[in-house]
């Protein structure tokens, strides 16, 4: 089992940035892949970025650029580093990680914070 507790999310105004923190804890060895997803109102949940346990990341299109995502194994926690903020972010962003074995992978997700860009 795996939880995830997420915090940063706020309002800001557009250009402006935040940063989103997930603090993750119980099997923490178990885990794998860590991302950020987000979901607007009347959208579908997206992902946004992913990160290996080795550092290996991607990102969807529309955030490259002005978003990083990080993790710090020693700390068992998950960052997004969002810049250059625009309207079209806001949005509740969830975090997500895979854990458990190869052959056996568990999705486990944040409560979701609350991110609101002003234009």
């Amino acid at each position: 089992q795996v939880q995830l507790v997420e915090s940063g999310g706020g309002l800001v105004q557009a250009g402006g940035s935040l940063r989103l923190s997930c603090a993750a804890s119980g099997n923490i060895a178990s885990i794998n892949v860590m991302g950020w997803y987000r979901q607007a109102p009347g959208k579908q949940r997206e992902l946004v970025a992913v990160i290996a346990r080795g550092g290996n990341t991607n990102y969807v299109d529309s955030v490259k650029g002005r978003f990083t995502i990080s993790r710090d194994n020693a700390k068992n926690t998950l960052y997004l580093q969002m810049n250059s903020l625009k309207p079209e972010d806001t949005a509740v962003y969830y975090c997500n990680c895979n854990a458990g074995s190869i052959w056996n992978l568990v999705n486990y997700w944040g409560q979701g914070t609350q991110v609101t860009v002003s234009s």
